[in-house]
């Protein structure tokens, strides 16, 4: 039985239909696709969606990110800027459970396919609107990319050093929690329309910049209560320590967080100073805060002198929490990964075999699969259109010469 409820996905029979482009929006479909839902993507005839050529390296108008990001997709192509293809996509958006979306609000509104217009054809939709601002308020008209809304959230503000110019996190960490925002939304009001038999839909707003701000911890309190804005502090977490990145002999960076006083009592018997336990300056927690940068300068001492290895040897047999910053060569050669499948191979038809992260988070009985890579564009025109909407071969030769799809 538990074998054959791993063959299911436990979102199968859920209908997605994703109208967006570049990140958030597409981000949110992978993950629902990764659990088995029927996710159909829209994109323009001809050009299709921007992250078929993102990425340091293009083969075939394809790239690895849209071959992971649009894995287990059906993708279609229509002509939204068209009435004809306007038309469709009511059509398509009417068999759907969810829909989602990432235009500057309006946009759909004007092709008569906002919220308002969809759920008068189909009034259980679930929408999942995703943009820079949110659907209304003072900057809703704004553009808004993810650095925008990383920006504005505040996390661009307190990641760096105080010194230098707030970086990027390095990946697009904006566009991606407001997918997982995203989802987690629509996965709610599915649930709320499943258990109690609704017959209603819901919009859902997910503001880029709120996306980021939800993950600023206490920083808001901080300020409202005592007049603390948080600062850009580098590698530390100021008065807590030790808590830093260390440099080994090989020059491998090592993460050390031995803050608690008792894992640092274990820390003092790994690198040979029991007498720090009892010395005032870092025998409690308040000290080692007041004390930071002369402990990082002696532990950092006692990394130098042995390799990445031999440091994580000895971190982990005396349990102090500990780990290499990698790279993503470090990744890939981790057994760590591969033994949770967290590196997955798959097959794709232009680029050959591909790898992938694999899905988050695990679940025991219902976990998921990843079925085939990113499709080329309007590989599923004919599954879509003439196996669900019922339009003949004809119909779509039409539409092929008309630019609509």
């Amino acid at each position: 039985m538990i074998d054959e409820l791993r063959k299911q996905s436990p979102l199968e029979g859920v209908r997605v239909v994703e109208l967006g482009n570049f990140i958030a929006a597409p981000f949110m479909g992978r993950l629902l696709a990764d659990y088995g839902a029927e996710v159909i993507k829209v994109e323009m005839p001809e050009q299709g969606d921007s992250i078929r050529k993102w990425g340091n390296k293009v083969e075939k108008n394809k790239s690895i990110w849209w071959s992971t990001q649009s894995r287990n997709k059906k993708c279609v192509t229509l002509n939204l800027k068209t009435a004809r293809g306007q038309e469709i996509a009511r059509q398509l958006c009417k068999t759907a459970n969810i829909v989602v979306e990432n235009f500057r609000p309006g946009t759909l509104e004007k092709w008569k396919l906002g919220y308002e217009d969809l759920k008068k054809i189909h009034p259980k939709l679930i929408m999942v609107r995703i943009s820079g601002f949110g659907q209304d308020g003072p900057y809703s008209n704004r553009a808004g990319f993810g650095s925008v809304g990383e920006a504005m959230g505040g996390i661009r503000y307190v990641t760096g050093y105080p010194d230098l110019p707030p970086p990027r996190v390095g990946i697009s960490i904006g566009d991606s929690v407001a997918a997982m925002f995203g989802a987690l939304g629509a996965m709610v009001a599915l649930y709320h329309q499943k258990q109690h038999n609704d017959e209603q839909g819901q919009l859902i707003d997910v503001a880029l910049y709120e996306s980021v701000f939800a993950l600023m911890e206490n920083a808001i309190g901080e300020y409202y209560k005592y007049g603390i804005i948080k600062e850009r502090t580098g590698t530390i977490l100021p008065k807590v320590a030790p808590s830093n990145a260390y440099m080994t002999k090989d020059q491998k960076w090592v993460i050390i967080a031995a803050n608690a006083d008792n894992i640092f009592n274990r820390l003092t018997e790994a690198i040979g100073h029991p007498e720090w336990k009892d010395d005032s300056r870092f025998c409690t927690h308040e000290a080692r805060g007041e004390h930071q940068q002369e402990l990082d300068d002696l532990i950092a001492q006692w990394t130098a002198s042995k390799p990445l290895s031999e440091v994580m040897e000895i971190m982990d047999s005396h349990a102090i929490p500990s780990g290499p910053i990698y790279s993503i060569a470090d990744i890939a050669k981790d057994p760590h990964y591969h033994y949770r499948d967290m590196i997955q191979k798959i097959e794709d038809e232009d680029l050959g075999e591909v790898h992938m992260p694999g899905i988050v988070p695990k679940l025991s009985r219902t976990p998921g699969n990843l079925n085939w890579a990113g499709p080329r564009l309007g590989a599923h025109n004919k599954e879509i259109y003439e196996g669900l909407l019922d339009f003949s071969e004809q119909e779509l030769e039409q539409l092929k010469r008309e630019g609509v799809i």
